[in-house]
């Protein structure tokens, strides 16, 4: 694209469009097409609650480990998974709702609950049936289980509608991204419409030669600043501080200013033990965070650096990561809070934060994999988890990030 007509076209949208509180990226992969034949469910999260933390409860039938709010004291969860091997997460919608009802926004609470009591899709089917109308939610939750299900609900007020991922005719690549809209809503109304032209373009190319990990969703997606609608990716030469300033608007990348984390929770196969299901979790400004594998047989002892901690309850990583993110975006006055610094980023001397802490996660992955296959290898997984083992790795690796983040 000519440059003129790119800041142009900025300009327009800068003036058009203010941030999304609540507009999340998502998708299912079933098993078909990711590395290791086994499905995973991703949530870039977009909140104006900037501080998640993770918490293990123990409050319902099943055990669950879920994203939270700092300051929530419970009873809502944004992501999560429990000890049967029922994984959920949404998105807001803002094409479902045909009606007048005004106190809405329990998604979090109904996730929260599916959590306690779902050991698959059927029973969460059975709990939207018995939830009572109107359910005050509008939104596209995405669940699997341990059973081989995938698929994302609909969910308005009155009614739900079921897309089945495992279903060709409705992912024929295996896979379905969402953002702000619904399929089986009001078409051309909603939101998300450029962030879901990215996604899809770069699952689209990726699906072409298959392999979905986490990893690849956290390097190539979330920290990704590919517009599709603008056919420009920030991170390409031309826009480097030789021929930028390095200063661009933040609007409809899939990482921005109001991206709080980036989990993929990586299910099991049929006849796997489910609690072999694992959150792999960055917390906070996804490009100016590390991920860290979360396993729900660990309960309460998950690493410190994730956990709420202090008077403000809050996640030392992520507080870490959200500190980047406001000298990324340090400008207050007037519109300044759409201009990022993209050269703190992401630079052409290598020496962004996102190309520091991608060195860092990199290894990281190489140990994370390491004590996998070896925990695999010995048979010390799911209820047999080696947790002696797992928290060794967790207090390593957590010296590791502090290091790096100390050097920022």
């Amino acid at each position: 694209m000519n440059k003129s007509l790119f800041f142009t076209v900025l300009s327009i949208l800068l003036i058009s469009a203010a941030t999304d509180a609540h507009a999340c990226t998502s998708a299912i992969i079933t098993g078909k097409v990711t590395a290791n034949g086994k499905p995973m469910l991703w949530k870039h999260r977009d909140t104006g609650q900037e501080q998640n933390r993770i918490a293990y409860f123990d409050s319902g039938k099943y055990g669950f480990l879920a994203l939270t709010d700092a300051p929530d004291k419970g009873e809502e969860a944004w992501i999560g998974t429990n000890k049967a091997g029922f994984s959920i997460m949404n998105t807001a919608s803002y094409n479902l709702k045909d009606d007048e009802v005004r106190e809405m926004d329990r998604e979090g609470k109904l996730m929260f609950r599916a959590l306690e009591i779902c050991a698959g899709l059927e029973d969460f089917e059975r709990f939207l049936d018995t939830l009572s109308r109107p359910m005050r939610v509008e939104a596209n939750f995405g669940v699997i289980d341990a059973s081989g299900g995938a698929a994302f609900y609909e969910v308005n007020n009155h009614s739900w509608v079921k897309l089945d991922v495992n279903d060709p005719a409705i992912a024929p690549h295996g896979y379905l991204v969402y953002t702000n809209f619904s399929y089986t809503g009001r078409i051309n109304q909603g939101k998300g419409y450029m962030r879901y032209m990215t996604a899809s373009d770069l699952f689209l190319e990726k699906s072409a030669i298959g392999g979905f990990t986490p990893q690849w969703i956290f390097s190539h997606v979330s920290r990704s600043f590919y517009h599709a609608f603008l056919g420009i990716d920030l991170c390409d030469p031309a826009f480097s501080t030789q021929l930028a300033k390095g200063w661009f608007i933040d609007q409809d990348f899939i990482p921005r200013r109001s991206s709080t984390c980036s989990i993929v929770i990586e299910g099991v196969k049929p006849g796997e033990d489910p609690l072999n299901t694992i959150m792999w979790t960055v917390l906070g400004y996804p490009p100016a965070g590390v991920c860290v594998p979360l396993w729900v047989n660990m309960e309460s002892r998950q690493p410190a650096l994730l956990v709420g901690q202090g008077e403000n309850n809050r996640s030392p990583l992520c507080e870490k990561a959200v500190g980047l993110k406001h000298r990324v975006f340090s400008v207050e006055r007037g519109n300044g809070p759409c201009y990022m610094h993209f050269s703190l980023i992401y630079n052409s001397e290598g020496t962004g934060f996102m190309q520091q802490l991608t060195i860092l996660e990199g290894s990281l992955f190489e140990k994370y994999n390491a004590l996998i296959d070896s925990l695999e290898k010995e048979g010390m997984t799911g209820k047999k988890l080696a947790k002696k083992s797992v928290g060794e790795m967790y207090k390593e690796v957590s010296a590791l990030i502090e290091e790096v983040y100390d050097r920022l």
